[in-house]
């Protein structure tokens, strides 16, 4: 017989019914803390919408971030998990940067508060 109820990875069962107010705002929290930065959500939706980007085509996208707060945003992502850099050994240095398999796997969460913001304009 198949389940009927979704695992929830931070309930001590496994099940949502068993999930406390503080155990959901704590996940809550934990998840909101990876992605709280100025710029750390355009950087995600601008390499989910086009993949791959080498940091130059970051720095065009988001004219108004500045270089440290770039990379600063950057090395936290990674750091985090949710990008990945690449760095090819030639002269100049090329970085690319993608978003992680796991951070590819927030995107219909994203896409979810888009929508839910949209409805309130």
């Amino acid at each position: 017989m198949a389940s009927t109820h979704k695992k929830v990875s931070y309930s001590p069962t496994g099940k949502i019914e068993d999930v406390t107010p503080d155990m959901a705002a704590s996940g809550a929290e934990a998840a909101l803390r990876l992605i709280e930065g100025r710029w750390k959500l355009v950087i995600i939706f601008h390499l989910f919408d086009k993949g791959v980007l080498r940091f130059s085509e970051l720095e065009r996208a988001i004219p108004a971030v500045s270089q440290k707060m770039l990379i600063q945003q950057l090395r936290d992502l990674e750091r985090d998990g949710i990008v990945e850099r690449e760095i090819y050994p030639q002269v100049p240095p090329r970085v690319e940067y993608r978003l992680s398999e796991w951070g590819q796997e927030m995107c219909p969460a994203l896409d979810a508060l888009l929508d839910w913001g949209a409805r309130r304009r």
